[in-house]
């Protein structure tokens, strides 16, 4: 049977902290929230003051349940008022030295049979635990930011963790309302090791000017459906605190090249702009601690809907291809009042192999009024090539020419003969559900040309984000890199398809888990775009995945095979 507890305590009343108060006592646990200072105590006092309200006046809360809530909170300064609780969470800053000093100081202070808790989000469990006598009453209770909204908590045990003391915390979480997925003392638990390997490599993105901040933060939201950007995260949680996660998983975590911390992160780190604390990171805030947005020095001016400068004027546009997306893509340009000019057969989507024969020198004539050629048909890069050769001889001069494909966009370009006027117009997928467009332009492709595809997508009230010619542009290569890097921690036995997919979807808000997204694009599809990225790169991080070469070997391919990281015969 285990423990039910009724009372803990918790120390640090940060946001982190005060949001763990505020998690115990509305589900009935009296708290003693502790913090080093008079000063301290009140402004946590006032922030848990703040937040209920905040949900009473949403209608999340009523006004006695707050009341009862805030009853049961006692406030006192110094560990002393920690004496007879059951259990203690500690949620001070994430250092190593002081949480030791504190676990040492715990373990003196709290009843023998207290367990203690880090809510740490990546430093080394054991580390913490060995600072006392009572190692096996030690365990990682992760809560996520805002912690009354996440469900995930992240149950860490060491080697030396007593199994009942897990148990006890697993029901607990439960009592709680929250998902526990348990794991063992690894560098950056699930979330995190997952999450930081990807915003590392946003951050190296900007760094080698692949795309502009703005760019790379609506890329991952409209174009990833993800809740935030990954630059506008980092500053949400901290340039300082985001290099020291890294660093930690950096050594305790094998060294991975994907979590060594970029350059510009650490400079940015140096020269004090932290984020929306300081009122300065990768953006600039209204003021410290304020999460509204300002101009500076590094914002765009926006392009607006057409005319842009340099831009061609488009009125008519061909599409060719058949099947969803070209569907999707011609339905959009109809909508936004393009001539639409759709050339292909049913046979394209069919059989991609039959696509540069079903396009008959007729059916090309038909382009010649096309102010805006738009490629979307399915097949390998010799059909794509092969089509954009009579393109190129069919189009008048000065039509733009596009191709909607992943692949790289320099084989059409060169082989249209018209380089300077080939683009890539990669629209996110589902094509009728999201709004962005990625513009992809080549080492030849001219200034008019990619003025001419951000005037287009202005106007089809899509967001284009402009981006050279690289594996994965900009969505598919931060995103397949986090799926990789799933893939490895399964591989290990870390933890399962279901923790894994519960912690990105409950811990850090993503849409769908990385193996039922792996699953629904296509195990093959996933390998391939990982092939090209660790081709151009030569990353070790990014090489694929084994376990997920083996899986395409075998067959499983995901969702239309039956079988991928799960099985979907049963529907």
């Amino acid at each position: 049977m285990a423990r039910e507890f009724t009372s803990v305590g918790v120390v640090g009343l940060g946001t982190m902290g005060v949001g763990i108060v505020e998690v115990f006592a509305r589900s009935g646990v009296h708290v003693r929230a502790v913090e080093i200072s008079a000063d301290a105590l009140e402004r946590g006092r006032a922030t848990l003051t703040r937040s209920t309200d905040r949900a009473v006046a949403r209608g999340k809360l009523a006004p006695a349940d707050r009341d009862a809530l805030l009853s049961r909170v006692h406030f006192a300064v110094g560990l002393a008022a920690l004496d007879s609780v059951e259990l203690v969470i500690e949620a001070v800053p994430e250092r190593l030295d002081l949480k030791r000093r504190l676990f040492a100081e715990l373990d003196r202070i709290c009843r023998p049979e207290a367990i203690l808790a880090t809510n740490t989000s990546s430093l080394s469990v054991t580390e913490i635990a060995v600072a006392t006598s009572r190692p096996g009453q030690v365990v990682g209770i992760h809560f996520f930011n805002p912690a009354p909204v996440m469900k995930l908590v992240e149950v860490v045990r060491t080697v030396v963790t007593a199994p009942d003391v897990v148990a006890d915390t697993e029901a607990l979480c439960a009592r709680l309302g929250k998902v526990a997925v348990t794991v063992d003392d690894r560098a950056g638990f699930v979330a995190n090791a997952l999450l930081f390997g990807y915003l590392n490599q946003a951050v190296g993105m900007l760094e080698a000017q692949h795309a502009t901040r703005e760019d790379l933060d609506a890329a991952m939201t409209l174009g990833g459906g993800l809740p935030m950007g990954p630059l506008a995260l980092l500053d949400l949680i901290g340039l300082d605190t985001a290099v020291e996660i890294l660093d930690t998983m950096y050594r305790h975590g094998g060294r991975n090249r994907r979590h060594a911390a970029v350059p510009l992160l650490r400079q940015l780190v140096t020269a004090g702009l932290l984020g929306r604390k300081s009122g300065r990171g990768f953006y600039t805030y209204q003021q410290p601690g304020s999460p509204v947005v300002v101009p500076d020095d590094r914002t765009p001016t926006p392009a607006g809907p057409a005319p842009v400068d340099g831009a061609r004027a488009v009125a008519r546009v061909g599409v060719v291809g058949a099947g969803p997306r070209a569907a999707g893509i011609a339905e959009a340009c109809a909508t936004a009042g393009y001539e639409v000019i759709a050339v292909a057969s049913d046979a394209a989507l069919v059989d991609a192999a039959l696509v540069d024969a079903d396009l008959t020198d007729a059916d090309l004539t038909r382009l010649a009024d096309a102010d805006l050629v738009i490629e979307a048909v399915v097949g390998e890069p010799a059909t794509r090539q092969a089509l954009f050769a009579r393109l190129g001889e069919s189009c008048r001069p000065g039509v733009v020419l596009a191709t909607t494909g992943s692949l790289p966009v320099i084989g059409p370009a060169m082989a249209s003969g018209r380089p300077a006027d080939v683009v890539g117009l990669h629209f996110a997928e589902p094509v009728p559900q999201r709004s962005l467009v990625e513009i992809v332009t080549t080492v030849r492709t001219s200034a008019e040309a990619t003025a001419t595809a951000r005037a287009f997508c202005a106007t089809l009230g899509r967001t284009g984000v402009v981006c050279p010619d690289r594996a994965g542009f900009v969505v598919d290569a931060l995103l397949f890199g986090y799926l990789n890097d799933a893939v490895r921690m399964l591989e290990a036995r870390y933890a399962t398809v279901d923790d894994i997919d519960h912690a990105m979807r409950l811990g850090c808000g993503y849409p769908v888990g990385p193996f039922e997204l792996l699953d629904t694009v296509g195990l093959d599809v996933a390998l391939s775009i990982q092939r090209a990225l660790y081709r151009e790169s030569r990353e070790p991080g990014l090489a694929p995945a084994p376990l997920l070469e083996h899986l395409v070997t075998a067959g499983h391919l995901g969702r239309r095979t039956g079988r991928g990281f799960r099985d979907h015969t049963a529907g």
